[in-house]
């Protein structure tokens, strides 16, 4: 008759399968088989690393930059393409003449390799600041061969962190560029305008030989005037609070200011808008509208007279193509 096995063999058992393949594993051979859900997780980990590789690459080539003369940059390092510009013609643009002149020759000087300064155009709303960067790059291209030709480039306000960045791509290029910020400004904490700061003039590598920056804004110190005095009275030293913020407007070599125009400059927008798509009405009757117009908008600027024009337009029945 068998033997019973004794409660304390019984106990012990055979081997749990859970513990022996851990214990085989950790005596495995160093040349044995990789398991394959180690293999997926190899592959996994290059594919993220590939991605992330590329990213850091720079998105445009040098050869890229000849589809066309005006970018739009985007935070992820893409450069959209723009095929048409939305602007005005140089010769519209009136009461403007003196900062006219001196950011053409500022940019013309930057075209032909010379010297030239970062632009800050200051000042009144609607009278002109961007449309005259726009006019200005399109003017100096004119009669330049695709090589040489100047190519602007538009940065967003809330982009402005990824400025290093996008000047890393220029830098190598050939060509040359105008980089671009519309309504540029800083409210409350924002502390974006240190990078921006850092490019202008202050950085190891300072501004790429071939890239020069406009920016537009309503301040002429790019803060708000109860950020400055705000500074002023919680600082423990408040001139160099102030000094902290103000100097970024310091790193703009030029400083264009915009100022509302008068009745006669605004009405002579109207009829040189008017004229040149061929919007026709009596000069007695043309007056009396636009100022009433203007009226009704509490301001006079070429963005009013625009807007104008465009009402008289559309009642008139005419599209507005130059003649």
């Amino acid at each position: 008759m068998p033997r019973k096995p004794s409660k304390s063999q019984a106990g012990k058992g055979p081997r749990t399968p859970a513990r022996e393949p851990a214990r085989v594993a950790a005596k495995r051979p160093t040349g044995a088989p990789v398991d394959l859900s180690q293999e997926r997780i190899v592959r996994a980990l290059e594919t993220i690393a590939a991605h992330l590789s590329a990213r850091g690459k720079p998105a445009a080539a040098s050869e890229s930059f000849e589809r066309a003369d005006a970018f739009v940059w985007h935070p992820d390092g893409r450069l959209s393409a723009v095929p048409r510009v939305s602007r005005v013609e140089l010769f519209l643009l009136k009461g403007v003449d003196r900062v006219r002149d001196i950011l053409i020759e500022n940019t013309e000087r930057f075209a032909g390799g010379l010297p030239a300064n970062n632009a800050l155009l200051w000042g009144a709303r609607g009278m002109g600041k961007s449309s005259l960067v726009k006019a200005a790059h399109a003017s100096i291209n004119v009669e330049r061969k695709p090589a040489d030709k100047l190519k602007l480039i538009e940065i967003h306000r809330e982009d402005i962190e990824s400025l290093p960045a996008l000047m890393e791509q220029l830098r190598a290029s050939s060509f040359r560029f105008i980089v671009f910020c519309d309504d540029l400004s800083f409210d409350g904490n924002d502390a974006s305008y240190k990078s921006l700061k850092a490019v202008l003039e202050g950085g190891i590598e300072g501004r790429p030989e071939n890239v020069i920056l406009y920016a537009t804004s309503n301040r002429r110190h790019l803060l708000a005037r109860e950020m400055i005095e705000n500074e002023r009275s919680t600082a423990i030293n408040p001139g160099e609070a102030v000094e902290e913020k103000v100097s970024l407007s310091d790193r703009f070599g030029l400083w264009l200011g915009f100022h509302r125009c008068s009745q006669d400059e605004y009405l002579a927008m109207v009829r040189g808008y008017c004229s040149h798509f061929g919007v026709k009405l009596d000069d007695a009757t043309l007056e009396r509208e636009a100022l009433e117009w203007s009226t009704t908008r509490g301001s006079r600027s070429g963005r009013v007279a625009w807007q104008f024009v465009q009402e008289l337009a559309g009642r008139l029945g005419v599209k507005l193509t130059a003649m």
